[in-house]
């Protein structure tokens, strides 16, 4: 039998050097080991974090710039209504200045009394034709009434010719037109319960309202927002 020698010092010393070695060499690869995945965790855990602050950023931003073009179409639309109202207005105010120029001018008309007395003879004449009776009336103002008297002959008389049948007209003196009445006439029929209002201010009312639309067409042009038309 083999007999088991004892170590000398030196040799338990380089075993334990050895031993020592690779203890380091182990804990440094471990350590290495760690430090990788340390590494990795800390990229990923990095890269992670700049996405959702990347996100939160791009997030903020945009909403940010989805308030600014809200407040800028807000501002824009508040602009362009304000610029189309203060339009209309100038619009509205040029055509009530024309309507009331118009109505000043009707002091030349009726001073003209060729033409005021032909006027007279229409306003008188289409009132006939619409009430289609017997016998009318004619009101107007008493500083009228003479021209009234030779428009209500010559209304009668055509009135007798383009229909062929007869009428009777006269002139109300009982119940004439107001004196600030700016003319024209008003014929009542149907016993006193219709009457058709052809003053010169109810014809400028109703071309207020009826000519309109194409007044406005012929001062400021077809209107570009409509869509349909009569």
């Amino acid at each position: 039998m083999s007999q088991a020698h004892a170590l000398s010092d030196d040799q338990v010393a380089g075993e334990l050097r050895k031993m020592t070695a690779f203890i380091r060499q182990e804990a440094l690869e471990k350590a290495k080991e760690i430090q990788i995945k340390a590494d990795e965790e800390f990229a990923i855990d990095k890269s992670k974090l700049v996405r959702q602050e990347t996100a939160a950023i791009d997030s903020h931003y945009e909403k940010k710039f989805k308030q600014a073009a809200m407040s800028q179409q807000i501002t824009r639309s508040t602009v362009a209504n304000k610029t189309r109202l203060k339009v209309l207005s100038e619009k509205q105010a040029l055509l009530d200045h024309l309507f009331e120029e118009a109505g000043k001018k009707f002091s030349e008309l009726t001073g003209d009394k060729g033409l005021y007395q032909d006027l007279l003879k229409n306003l008188i004449l289409q009132g006939l034709y619409a009430l289609n009776e017997g016998q009318v009336q004619v009101r107007a103002r008493k500083i009228d009434y003479g021209l009234v008297k030779s428009a209500v002959e010559a209304a009668a008389k055509e009135y007798r010719t383009k229909l062929g049948k007869g009428i009777k007209v006269e002139i109300d003196e009982q119940n004439p037109l107001p004196e600030g009445s700016a003319g024209g006439v008003s014929i009542v029929g149907g016993n006193g319960k219709i009457d058709i209002n052809n003053t010169l201010e109810e014809r400028l009312r109703l071309l207020e309202t009826d000519a309109l639309p194409a007044i406005r067409t012929t001062l400021f042009g077809n209107n570009v927002n409509r869509k349909f038309y009569d």
